[in-house]
């Protein structure tokens, strides 16, 4: 639940709200800069107000809490500043708790902003089979494709899942630039974000750029999926109580003829609907981050998540525009914007109906969770 938040989670939402207020919604809509400059300025405001390295373990090796991050990341959605890129550094995704020689050549640049990396999991549909490497040596060979990385486009290595003959699923470290990676190509979502296909031809890289043991590749896979879940999850509950608000804004202002747009009782009825479902749906957020915490597995859980509050805030945004009528979907718009963002967010890692069925297939064959 959202209720009974300790001081420390109140001060860092605060600290989120503040930030946004004072300078991320200004960067947001200044069309004076360009992504990459915009980026650099979003980042330069977070760590001055401390928040730019919360996703990134501390000193002594300890992660921030799921709860902090949740608090975090739905308060920046709810002050109208979702999406923006750059007020989190880079986590060590699936490069958490890695050793030497990864530690030192990938993950501490990683952290230090000196390079960026891409998550390659997902092969193409008419590829003949998954990406996959043969062992010589000290070497793993190679070849495949992977058809939609998230940061591909301006990665310096990937983390990608790998088929290695004999031992099975890992996830390996690919430096882009090594011989045989060719970015086939890149391409945008509608909502501005960049990603890349890629493809490995007899690529070599040493057996120490595979993360873990043999065979746990798919696991650490799926943990760096759920947390990306989980943000998603935030980012969806906190744009849906931003769009709430502007809508509340509209319904209580008067018209020209003095009556108000929500003294009807079908906005009423509308708007009254909405408000239960952002309720249910943090809820159901705010209890799965305290799973998360507490050590559970909760993969289930952080499907849940996501699906519920992706579906929730696009269920808001539209019914919002259904009620403020034609000049919303005006290109420029809030709402027509936020329309475009949630959109994709149903789709990211794991579009709607596939969670579903992977939800079904963690009670009915795996015993899984507690949906």
């Amino acid at each position: 639940m959202p209720d009974f938040l300790t001081p420390e989670l109140l001060a860092w939402r605060d600290r989120a709200t503040r930030l946004a207020h004072d300078h991320l919604l200004a960067l947001r809509d200044d069309v004076s800069l360009d992504e990459r400059n915009r980026r650099r300025a979003v980042a330069a405001a977070s760590r001055q107000a401390g928040l730019h390295g919360l996703a990134q373990p501390a000193e002594d090796g300890t992660a921030p809490s799921a709860l902090t991050l949740l608090v975090v990341r739905e308060a920046l959605a709810a002050a109208g500043c979702g999406g923006v890129r750059g007020v989190f550094g880079d986590g060590p995704g699936v490069l958490a708790g890695v050793g030497e020689p990864l530690r030192g050549t990938h993950l501490g640049p990683l952290l230090a902003g000196e390079l960026r990396a891409g998550f390659a999991f997902t092969e193409p549909v008419d590829a003949p089979r998954p990406t996959w490497a043969r062992i010589e040596g000290e070497e793993l060979v190679i070849t495949g494709q992977k058809s939609y990385v998230t940061g591909g486009a301006d990665a310096d290595f990937l983390t990608a899942t790998v088929e290695v003959e004999g031992e099975g699923p890992a996830m390996v470290v690919v430096d882009t630039d090594l011989p045989g990676v060719r970015m086939l190509r890149r391409f945008a979502s509608f909502d501005g974000s960049h990603h890349a296909a890629f493809a490995f031809e007899e690529v070599r890289v040493p057996r120490t750029h595979a993360l873990g043991r043999p065979g746990e590749g798919r696991g650490r896979a799926l943990e760096r999926i759920s947390e990306v879940r989980r943000a998603i999850a935030a980012d969806c509950t906190g744009t849906a109580m931003w769009v709430l608000a502007l809508l509340a804004e509209h319904l209580v202002t008067p018209r020209r003829d003095g009556r108000r747009p929500g003294d009807t009782e079908r906005a009423r009825l509308r708007y009254g609907d909405l408000q239960v479902k952002v309720y249910a749906a943090r809820s159901l957020v705010y209890r799965t981050a305290r799973l998360t915490d507490a050590g559970e597995n909760v993969v289930n859980e952080s499907i849940a998540a996501k699906l519920f509050a992706s579906e929730v805030a696009g269920e808001v945004v539209d019914g919002a525009i259904q009620l403020v009528g034609g000049e919303a979907l005006v290109e420029g718009h809030p709402l027509e914007q936020v329309m475009r963002r949630l959109r994709t967010l149903r789709l990211a890692e794991g579009e709607s109906d596939v969670l579903r069925v992977n939800v079904a297939r963690g009670r009915l064959d795996l015993g899984q969770g507690r949906l």
